[in-house]
């Protein structure tokens, strides 16, 4: 029984590779990746970082409208 329980989960798993992403998680993505970005260019250069800041709220706005 344990054996055909944990094969099944292998099975639904497996297919979770292969699922579309819904544009609401591609939007988060991004939003996440600019945060990230901007703020590891705060220090560096703020002017590139509040230009990226800008852009993540923008595709904030988005993914709020989505919601």
């Amino acid at each position: 029984m344990g054996q055909l329980l944990f094969s099944l989960q292998n099975k639904t798993s497996m297919f979770g590779w292969f699922k579309k992403k819904s544009e609401k998680e591609i939007l988060l993505e991004k939003y996440k990746q600019l945060l990230e970005e901007s703020y590891q260019l705060s220090t560096t250069d703020r002017r590139k970082s509040d230009l990226l800041r800008a852009e993540a709220d923008e595709i904030s706005k988005q993914i709020d409208a989505l919601n």
